[in-house]
C-alpha cells in the first residue's frame, strides 16, 4: 500500500480528502500546518505529498523549498492544493518544483487522477534510474584500462583449460568462437601446405593471447594451435571480448599494438625462412625457442627437432645436419633432445 501525506490546516477539508484517500487504498498521513507537515515528510518518507498553500507556521512554498533541499524526500512527487488560481501563483509553485496544481474545489475524480499519474510517472523514473545504475555499475566493470587488467578479466571471466603436451587446441577451419589467453606453457600455430608439410607459423608463451580472428566475420580458425608442453589457458568468447573492447578505446588500442607486433615477427620469419641459409635459419630457430620457453643460455632447451624444422621452414633431415655442425662448432652441446646453447654471440652472428 502506498503512503500518502496530505498537509491541509483546514480541518474539515483534511479528515474528508484523508477519508476519500483511505477509501482509494492509500495509507494517508496528515499534518495541520507546514512544520508539522515537514517533520512527518521527513520521518515517514511518504510516496507522494498533497499540500495547501496558504497555512501557518510555513506556508507551502516554504514546505515545498524544505523537501527539494532535503536529500532524503526531494524524489518525492509533490501536488499543490490551494485556493489561488492566479495564472502567476501557479506558475510559481510549478517553477518551486511541483509536480501538479489543483484548485480548490477540486473533484475527487480529479485528485485521485493526478495522485495515480504522479505515482506511476515517479515509479518509471525510479525504475530508469535504477537500471541506468546497474548499467552504468556493469560498464565500469566491463571498462579495462590497459593490457594487464584485460588479462585479469580472461583470468576472472574466462573459462579454464588444460591441455597434455601434443594436444590440439583449435584446428585450422573450425568456428572461431574463442580467443585464449596462456596462463601457462607453450602452444605453436601451424599450418599444413599442399604438400603436407606442417609450418610452424608462430610459437606463444606465457601471458600470450592465441586465437584471434575477425570480430566481424564468422570467419574460421586460419590456423591449427597445439600445445607444445603441458599448457593451461583461460578463454572468452568473441562476442564477449568485443563488448568489452567496445568499452575500453585504450585496451584495445594496446591490443591492436600487440597484434602489429605479432604480425611484424612474422613477416621477420617468413623473411627468413624464405631467403635465410639453412645455417642461420637453424640458429634463429633455436634462440626464437630459448626466448619463448624463456630458458638461459646455460639452460638445456628440450624440443622435438620436427617442431624446429617446421619453425625454421627447413627439412628434418637439413636440420639434423646443421645442429650436427655446430656442435662440432662448440656453438651448442646436444644431449638426446636437449640443446644447450654454449656460445650466444656466434649462434646471433651466424649467416
Amino acid at each position: 500500500m502506498q503512503t500518502l501525506l496530505l498537509i491541509e490546516d483546514d480541518l474539515a477539508l483534511r479528515e474528508n480528502t484523508a477519508e476519500l484517500l483511505e477509501l482509494s487504498n492509500y495509507k494517508v498521513l496528515t499534518a495541520a500546518n507546514g512544520k508539522l507537515g515537514i517533520e512527518k515528510a521527513e520521518c515517514n518518507i511518504p510516496d507522494l505529498i498533497v499540500c495547501d498553500i496558504m497555512m501557518p507556521e510555513i506556508d507551502g512554498y516554504g514546505v515545498l523549498e524544505a523537501i527539494s533541499n532535503n536529500p532524503k524526500t526531494k524524489h518525492i512527487p509533490f501536488i499543490f492544493l490551494s485556493a489561488k488560481t492566479e495564472h502567476k501563483e501557479i506558475r510559481k509553485g510549478m517553477d518551486l518544483g511541483a509536480d501538479d496544481y489543483l484548485t480548490k474545489p477540486f473533484e475527487e475524480e480529479e485528485l485521485l487522477s493526478a495522485i495515480e499519474s504522479r505515482l506511476a510517472k515517479a515509479q518509471i523514473l525510479s525504475k530508469i534510474t535504477t537500471e541506468a545504475s546497474q548499467t552504468k555499475v556493469s560498464d565500469n566493470q566491463d571498462r579495462l584500462r590497459d593490457l594487464s587488467e584485460l588479462k585479469n578479466f580472461f583470468n576472472d571471466n574466462g573459462l579454464p583449460h588444460k591441455f597434455s603436451k601434443g594436444d590440439i587446441i583449435f584446428e585450422e577451419g573450425s568456428h572461431s568462437n574463442y580467443v585464449y589467453l596462456i596462463k601457462k606453457g607453450v602452444v605453436k600455430s601451424h599450418k599444413i601446405d599442399e604438400n603436407g608439410k606442417e609450418l610452424i607459423t608462430a610459437l606463444h608463451k606465457d601471458d600470450d593471447f592465441l586465437g584471434f580472428t575477425s570480430f566481424v566475420d564468422t570467419m574460421p580458425y586460419q590456423e591449427s594451435a597445439t600445445a607444445v608442453e603441458a599448457v593451461e589457458l583461460t578463454s572468452l568468447s568473441k562476442l564477449r571480448l568485443k563488448e568489452v573492447l567496445g568499452k575500453s578505446q585504450n585496451v584495445s588500442i594496446e591490443l591492436m599494438n600487440v597484434l602489429t607486433a605479432n604480425i611484424s615477427e612474422i613477416k621477420d620469419q617468413l623473411l627468413q625462412m624464405a631467403y635465410s641459409s639453412v645455417r642461420k635459419k637453424t640458429a634463429q630457430t633455436i634462440l626464437q625457442f630459448a626466448k619463448v620457453l624463456n630458458k638461459k643460455p646455460e639452460e638445456a632447451i628440450k624440443i622435438s627437432r620436427y617442431d624446429l624444422a617446421s619453425v625454421a621452414g627447413i627439412a628434418t633431415e637439413s636440420l639434423i645436419r646443421t645442429l650436427s655442425g655446430f656442435k662440432k662448432d662448440n656453438f651448442i652441446e646436444i644431449e638426446g633432445r636437449n640443446i644447450k646453447i654454449l656460445d650466444l654471440e656466434a649462434l646471433e652472428n651466424v649467416e
